[in-house]
Parts: C-alpha cells; sequence; structure tokens
C-alpha cells in the first residue's frame, strides 16, 4: 500500500510545514523512522528519501519518496517481488518498491516508451559520430593533412629566407664595389627566380592541400551534419519531456515544466532576455521527494499536513549530507516546482520569516574612520529582501557622516562576532587592500556535533577548494575542478561528554561558508557545526562565533586587537 496508516495522536495544524525552512515534527519523524526500517542499514550509496504526512476522510498515514529514479530488475521483480537498483554493488530493497513509494510524476525510463525509443535514436547518432572520429581513414587523412601543413610552412619560410639572403648579398655588393650591367643584370635574373621560385612553392603547396584537405572537409561535414540532426532531436525530445511533466496544485490545477520555470523566472527577473527557458531547467527537475509526494496526494485527495526529507547512506563526493539527517528542499529544482503546487496550500509560518535577532548591536570600538561592531546571531550585514534591521542600516543611522560603501567583509546572518565597518572611502580601501594581502588576523570559535565516529586530529589545516551550488543556492560545494582555494586552520578547545567538540579555526581564506563547509564534509571534519541548517541539523542558533579580530589602523598605522567572547 502506498498510503500508510499511522496510529498515533495528533492535532491537526494550521497550515502544511515550509519545504524549504522546516524541522520535523514527532508524527513526521515516527513516519521517517517507519520507513528507514525498510531500508538498508549500511547502503552503498546514498539516495535522499522522504515522507509526506497526509490525512484523508478522518484517516492519518503517510506517503513515502525518494530523489531521482530506481531502474527495475524485471527477473528479480518476477521472482521475488523484490527490487533493486542498477548498481550492482547496491544492497537491494526487501519489499516491492511500486507498492511502496509513490509513483514518479512522469515515468520515461518504460523500455519500449516514447524517450527511450527516441533516446536510443540519439544514442545511435553518438555511436555514428564516435565512428566516423574515430576511422582509420579520417584519421590518417588529418594526419597527412597536418604533416603537410608543417611541411609547406617549412618549404615556404626556407625559400623565403634564400630569397632574403641573397638580397641582403646583392645589396652588400652593390655597396661595397662598381657593378658592370652584366652583373647587374645577372643579380636582377636571380631576384627574380628566387622570387618565382617562392611562388612555385606556395602554388604546388596550396594544390596539395587542397587535394589532402578534400577528405577531410568531407569527413567533418558529415560529422557535422549529424550533431545539427542530434542537436535537433535532442532539443525535441526534451521539450517533449517537460510538458510531459505536469504538476498539480490542491485546486486541481496543473502546469508543466516549462510553464512553471517561465513564469518562476518572469516572476525573480532572472532570466536573461532572449534566453532559451529549457537551459534554466535543471536535470532531473521534478524528480526529489518534495514533488513525487505532493503530486500524488493531490491527484487522490489527500490533504498534506507536513513533510520530511533525509538522507540515507554514503554523503556524494562534492555535496555534504550526512546519513540519517533532515534537509530542506533545494532550491535550483525544486523552489520554482513547489512555489506552483503550493500556490494555493496555507503554510505554517516559516521560522526564518519569524526568528530575528532579539539582541542590539554592540558598539566594541569606534573613531573618525572605523566602527568595530560584536553582530548577534540571526542579524544581516547587510539589508535583504524587507526591512530587517542589518549591521549597515544600524551603522549608516547611528553615524549618519559615514561615507563609501562600508561594508569591508559580512558574517553569515547566522554567525555571530566581530566585524570592522569603514566610515570613510580611504578607511574603506586601506582595510580591504589588508584583506587581499590577508594580513588581517581572524579566529572563531565553534561548536561540532557529536558523530558516531570522531577522528579528529588535535590541530591541523583544512584545504578544500569551494564553489557554488548552483542547483541549491546558497549550499556550497567542494569542487576540486572549479573551486576556488579554501584554507582553515583549526584547533580543538574541548571535547565534551555528550560528544560536541569545542573548536578554534583560523581561516586563512575567506570563501563563503567556509568553516561550515570545512566542518561538515567528509574530507573535512565530518561533523557538522551545531545548528547549522545547511550542512548539519537545526538548533537554537549556528554555534559559530568570530571571537578575535586583528587589523592595521587605516589611518594610523597603529596594529589593532579586538577579542569579544561569544
Amino acid at each position: 500500500m502506498i498510503f500508510h496508516k499511522l496510529h498515533v495522536q495528533y492535532t491537526e495544524p494550521e497550515g502544511m510545514n515550509n519545504p524549504f525552512d522546516y524541522e520535523p515534527d514527532e508524527v513526521a519523524l515516527a513516519a521517517a523512522h517507519d520507513l528507514q526500517k525498510q531500508l538498508p542499514s549500511e547502503p552503498s550509496e546514498g539516495k535522499m528519501y522522504g515522507v509526506l504526512i497526509v490525512e484523508k476522510n478522518g484517516e492519518l498515514g503517510y506517503l513515502a519518496a525518494y530523489s531521482g529514479q530506481i531502474t527495475f530488475n524485471v527477473e528479480r521483480q518476477h521472482s521475488t517481488s523484490n527490487v533493486q537498483t542498477s548498481n550492482p554493488k547496491s544492497q537491494s530493497l526487501t519489499f516491492n518498491v511500486q507498492r511502496f513509494f509513490v509513483p514518479a510524476v512522469f515515468d520515461y525510463l518504460q523500455p519500449d516508451g516514447y524517450f527511450k525509443t527516441h533516446e536510443d535514436e540519439i544514442t545511435k547518432i553518438n555511436h555514428r559520430i564516435e565512428e566516423l572520429q574515430n576511422a582509420d581513414s579520417f584519421i590518417k587523412a588529418k594526419d597527412y593533412l597536418a604533416a603537410l601543413q608543417n611541411e609547406a610552412e617549412v618549404a615556404v619560410k626556407t625559400a623565403q629566407e634564400r630569397m632574403k639572403a641573397a638580397k641582403a648579398l646583392r645589396e652588400q655588393r652593390r655597396a661595397s664595389e662598381n657593378i658592370s650591367e652584366e652583373e647587374e643584370a645577372a643579380m636582377t635574373k636571380e631576384s627574380q627566380f628566387l622570387k618565382a621560385e617562392v611562388s612555385r612553392t606556395k602554388k604546388k603547396y596550396k594544390s596539395l592541400l587542397e587535394e589532402a584537405s578534400k577528405d577531410v572537409e568531407e569527413n567533418e561535414a558529415a560529422i557535422w551534419q549529424l550533431k545539427q540532426h542530434r542537436k535537433v532531436k535532442s532539443d525535441a525530445l526534451q521539450t517533449w519531456l517537460f510538458k510531459q511533466f505536469n504538476f498539480l496544485n490542491a485546486n486541481g490545477e496543473s502546469r508543466n515544466l516549462i510553464d512553471i520555470f517561465q513564469n518562476y523566472w518572469k516572476e525573480e527577473n532572472s532570466l536573461l532576455k532572449g534566453a532559451d527557458i529549457r537551459s534554466a531547467i535543471p536535470s532531473g527537475a521534478g524528480e526529489c521527494c518534495e514533488p513525487k509526494l505532493l503530486q500524488y496526494a493531490f491527484a487522490h485527495d489527500y490533504t498534506p499536513l507536513s513533510m520530511a526529507m533525509f538522507w540515507w547512506g554514503p554523503s556524494p563526493k562534492t555535496e555534504i549530507r550526512h546519513h540519517g539527517h533532515f534537509y530542506p528542499a533545494c532550491n535550483g529544482k525544486c523552489k520554482p516546482i513547489l512555489r506552483w503546487m503550493l500556490s494555493a496550500t496555507t503554510l505554517r509560518n516559516s521560522a526564518k520569516n519569524t526568528k530575528q535577532s532579539k539582541e542590539g548591536l554592540e558598539i566594541v570600538y569606534s573613531d573618525a574612520d572605523i566602527v568595530v561592531v560584536n553582530k548577534p546571531s540571526g542579524m544581516l550585514s547587510v539589508p535583504g529582501k524587507g526591512n530587517r534591521p542589518s549591521v549597515l542600516s544600524i551603522v549608516k543611522a547611528k553615524y549618519p557622516e559615514a561615507t563609501g560603501p562600508m561594508m569591508v567583509h559580512r558574517l553569515d546572518m547566522a554567525t555571530s562576532g566581530l566585524i570592522v565597518v569603514a566610515k570613510n572611502e580611504a578607511a574603506y580601501i586601506n582595510l580591504q587592500k589588508q584583506f587581499a594581502e590577508h594580513s588581517i588576523r581572524k579566529r572563531y570559535k565553534a561548536v561540532l556535533c557529536p558523530i558516531q565516529q570522531h577522528n579528529i586530529l588535535p590541530e591541523g589545516t583544512i584545504s578544500l577548494p569551494l564553489s557554488p551550488d548552483a542547483l541549491d543556492r546558497p549550499r556550497q560545494k567542494v569542487d576540486y575542478e572549479h573551486g576556488k582555494t579554501a584554507i582553515t586552520e583549526y584547533r580543538v578547545i574541548e571535547k565534551r561528554e555528550n560528544g560536541e567538540i569545542v573548536i578554534e579555526f583560523k581561516p586563512i581564506t575567506g570563501r563563503t561558508h567556509q568553516l561550515r563547509v570545512h566542518s561538515a564534509h567528509p574530507e573535512g571534519l565530518n561533523a557538522p557545526i551545531k545548528g547549522d541548517e545547511l550542512y548539519g541539523t537545526k538548533a537554537d542558533r549556528l554555534y559559530l562565533h568570530a571571537e578575535y579580530l586583528e587589523f592595521t589602523h587605516p589611518k594610523t598605522g597603529r596594529r589593532l586587537t579586538f577579542n569579544v567572547e561569544c
């Protein structure tokens, strides 16, 4: 049964929880734990799973889903009713996947279906392109052409140098001695001969190169035509696929992926003019847990009450996902879709929209050029959407005479601690230079969550390159190919009885979320900072504090140090 009954006491909440900002309630936790009992305890690869608490005709239960696709092993399914993933290393699930999880919004993996049939046609074109590109005759023709081009270049250059050398000798003779008419005529004849020799050499190789280019150009033209044909078929198949993914909302209205993303980017005013909307739709959009769960609920008249998604298995190499941890919906794939699907659904107040810092902004130091503040957790560094107070807005109001960009550096909203703000442009430029030269010293203190296996050395250096996660901003990911260098020094301060670790960080570079990713990533400390809702688990706050700041005063040249404990 896809609907799994829950026999618990539950007061129906006013509206559904926000999938982008939530903490699983007791019933969602109970449903998630029930699902986890069905999953392999130590899977070889990780996957995101989700539960949606629903109600219908007074019955309470949950729906379950997994992100992405699972390719069914037909023989195994027929013999045992069990299903395994297409990866031979994956552990088999011990129940019938088709009867336990909600179906895909659109199943495009049917072997004889429209998508697979046309995908096979594109695959055949790819194979034909590879055959032409790797054909011995084509490779030999290209090699011969390249060798002939090199030979022609050398031959023409040799003839030209010979002509120039002969000309230099003639000019030298004319300058140093009297030349008879017969000698002058001979030198003129020599000049004409050598010029003609250059022309003959160019003409000879031009003819040879034109002949050698024919076979190469014919093959390249055939490959280009195949690539154009492939592009037309791929674009048509992609458009067809996007139109098959139709998503319902609570009112029974339906929109496909193209319309959803078109409206979303129009509302956000983020899509570049003239850009193809299909290129803005991420691969795998519509295959995450959240849209699958809501689609099934709306299609079968269930009332959605709350949802929760958790990662099960090893973490991917780039993203940070910890086994058994709950995570919000991703922004890149899910936000446009869920905005539409939940457009007619009442949501509970978001913790992000209601949680603000109740502390004021402490002024630690101020003079005519700078101000150093102690930012509380929950306060923005610079103004965001809405009229919430920020460090910049408060400092501007307190020091109306201040000019220039002012904000030399920032802290995440959830991070507390020291920030230096410039009161004039000269101070701003000076401090910016100090940051660029890494002469400013910063030190943070953090509390790391307990994890099953702590293997953290007393001190060390973490070097993991970072880049933005384009599909889930503002998250960052470890990216060895395109990431920017990110280096952090750390020292363990205390190991608590409850498994938490108090740690000191000294960031050598200043990348976005550097300390948070270096803490949580398996190749870093493999322990998220307590309260890190992006890379770990929510708490009353993010336990990260910028406690120490040292820099040179931009005007006096005096070295200043500030230390504020959390």
